[in-house]
């Protein structure tokens, strides 16, 4: 296995995890601190704080400090390329289908 594909293997082991999709979902809305996004789980500080190091470690999330707290961002590109990457190879006709879905439906002004 090429590092690509191992690196694509943390992504979806990291991904398998429900409180880590509720956290990516989370951070959709943009840059959370720890403790926020902690506050919104009803697990451990430290549990949430190693959720947090898995998705780092996946690539998933970037983490920046603002004095003592640190801030996470969703890494959209790298989520939307390891899945991307993979559906485009398991099945490329969906990927077609919904390109060409998304662009007729843009074309006439409306949302697929």
């Amino acid at each position: 296995m090429g590092v690509n594909n191992e690196d694509e293997a943390g992504v979806f082991r990291a991904l398998a995890d429900p409180t880590r999709r509720q956290i990516l979902e989370d951070l959709r809305g943009g840059e959370l601190a720890a403790g926020e996004i902690a506050s919104r789980f009803a697990i451990s500080a430290p549990s949430i704080s190693r959720h947090l190091g898995v998705l780092k470690g996946a690539g998933l999330v970037t983490e920046r400090r603002d004095g003592n707290r640190i801030l996470y961002t969703l890494a959209e590109d790298r989520l939307a390329t390891s899945v991307g990457r993979f559906l485009s190879a398991v099945c490329p006709e969906q990927i077609v289908l919904r390109h060409t879905k998304w662009r007729s439906a843009a074309e006439e002004g409306r949302t697929p």
